[in-house]
């Protein structure tokens, strides 16, 4: 295994210009792009970023679908020098405002409907495919044929990645092009992929991990990359059997459905060689069933927005090991300590630490997220092992085990849900004194969203008004599925809300309101 030798991103696709520029790069709703146009129109979106006032370090934010344009305006904005920020769609309009707010971006490229929310934020450019008369697609057009910056230092600032962190407010891991570029390489590297890789993610990439894992991951194999944005299990199995993906990413509540949709013809994954899952702990029975309805062994895996992405994969041509989460990648090592920092023998469960290998080839190729974004600038990370708050242990063949992810997070069908943002809208609502958002197992899921609110005394607050409030004001995935009213929530000593009595609030007997 050979490590990386691109360090910017704008060098990716030159191995394949090299020797076959017309093949197939990109396979998208709205159209394909081979590795020579989807270089030409990298360079397009550089100078038309340019002409739109952003240079070197600027942040240039996104919200669009999983087509050619958020492809190319990430490779243009890398060729530039800029910072990308995802803002995902799915999000309510404040949840937007604050990232927008938090990040300052000099351009966000938008959908119409979004652009026009915006516009008071920062300089919006509305992105809409269907009609080239429009800003964005009129601009590429005027810069086609224009050349290739300069690439930047592969070091510098690069991605912000906003999650919402344990208080509930935006929290931006900045990475580096190069950063982006080590887990592509890596995954090709260890797993073998090479120019018949057509990898298809139906994710959103807004999502910064998921742009390393489709254009990043398939250009530094010399593969293909499919996207789409459909979400229901027929539509995606027969995107895949349509676009001839060999290898796949899919949640496990994605899975969960291919697996109960009796209508589903097994026969349009028959191309899959590979299919990934992630974002949450896969349940062994999924697993098993999905085994036997498609005749394919699902790949488990664990990573970290801080890492970027995949940590740990199960090997291919491996016999899946139960509860395992796969082996570290080539040029990670991983472990596994106490509280006090200190290495903890194999099979003892402690908190997963990430840093690089030591030795082999791999060796110094690993550099730690740039840092954290606050106050519009970098914070920088400080350390070489990137201590993860997730709980796990270690088997003498170097395969991992996640215990518990991170104390509080709830993921739900692959997507992290933090109950403080949750609570601090609930909060907000007229007559509630606190709350407390929790996770309980869900068997499509992963796990469901629950709430315990308590009122002020005097006050009357029915679950549904809660549910409405959230549904105003949060994502879909983050509204709480079923919420109780309560006189007091229980608490230590500190004042602290104890959340482990409250999960009996919730069991089947319970008389919990349902917001679905």
């Amino acid at each position: 295994m050979t490590p990386p030798s691109p360090s910017a991103i704008s060098e990716i696709l030159d191995r394949v210009l090299a020797v076959e520029p017309g093949r197939t790069a990109l396979i998208a709703p709205s159209g394909t792009l081979s590795y020579e146009a989807l270089d030409a129109s990298a360079n397009a979106a550089a100078a038309s970023l340019r002409e739109l006032g952003v240079r070197p370090g600027d942040r240039v934010a996104a919200s669009l679908p999983n087509d050619l344009d958020i492809v190319v305006a990430f490779h243009g904005a890398m060729r530039l020098g800029a910072i990308w920020v995802g803002v995902n769609r799915a999000l309510a309009r404040s949840e937007k405002e604050d990232l927008l707010s938090a990040a300052a971006p000099s351009i966000f490229l938008a959908q119409p409907a979004d652009a026009d929310a915006h516009r008071g934020r920062c300089r919006v450019v509305p992105v809409d495919p269907g009609d080239p008369g429009t800003e964005w697609p009129t601009a590429l057009a005027a810069f086609l044929g224009a050349r290739r910056p300069p690439s930047p230092d592969p070091d510098h600032p690069a991605g912000i990645a906003f999650t919402s962190g344990t208080t509930g407010l935006p929290k931006g891991i900045v990475h580096s092009q190069r950063n982006l570029l080590l887990p592509a390489a890596s995954l090709v590297a260890s797993r073998g992929y090479d120019r018949s890789l057509r990898k298809g993610d139906c994710l959103p990439l807004t999502i910064l991990n998921l742009q390393v894992l489709t254009t990043l991951l398939t250009t530094a194999a010399g593969g293909c990359c499919a996207i789409t944005d459909r979400r229901d299990a027929r539509g995606v199995a027969e995107w895949i059997a349509r676009d001839e993906i060999n290898v796949w990413n899919g949640v496990p509540a994605m899975l969960h459905s291919m697996v109960h949709d009796p209508d589903l013809d097994p026969r349009l994954l028959a191309g899959l060689r590979e299919v990934w899952t992630g974002g949450a702990e896969c349940p062994e029975d999924l697993i098993v069933d999905f085994g036997h309805r498609f005749g394919l062994s699902l790949r488990q895996t664990y990573g970290l927005t801080e890492a970027p992405t995949v940590v740990t994969i199960e090997p291919i041509g491996r016999t899946h090991v139960e509860g395992s989460s796969g082996v570290p990648l080539p040029h990670l090592h991983v472990g596994v300590c106490d509280d006090d920092g200190r290495d903890l023998p194999i099979g003892e469960s402690g908190e997963i630490v990430v840093r690089g290998v030591e030795d082999g080839p791999w060796a110094g190729a690993y550099t730690p997220l740039v840092g954290y974004w606050e106050d519009h600038a970098v914070a920088r990370f400080e350390g070489g092992g990137l201590r993860t708050g997730d709980i796990g242990r270690l088997d003498t063949a170097g395969n991992l085990f996640v215990r518990d992810r991170k104390k509080l997070v709830i993921i739900r069908g692959g997507a992290n849900v933090y109950p403080a943002e949750v609570e601090r809208i609930i909060e907000r609502l007229p007559g509630v004194s606190a709350s407390a958002v929790i996770g309980i197992p869900d068997t499509r899921l992963g796990q469901e969203v629950v709430a315990a609110v308590e009122v002020v005394a005097g006050s009357v607050v029915h679950p549904d008004q809660v549910v409405q409030h959230c549904r105003t004001h949060l994502a879909r995935y983050k509204v709480p599925t079923r919420v109780v009213v309560v006189k007091s929530l229980p608490r230590n000593a500190m004042g602290k809300v104890q959340r482990p009595p409250l999960i009996d609030l919730f069991n089947p007997s319970s008389h919990a309101h349902r917001g679905r």
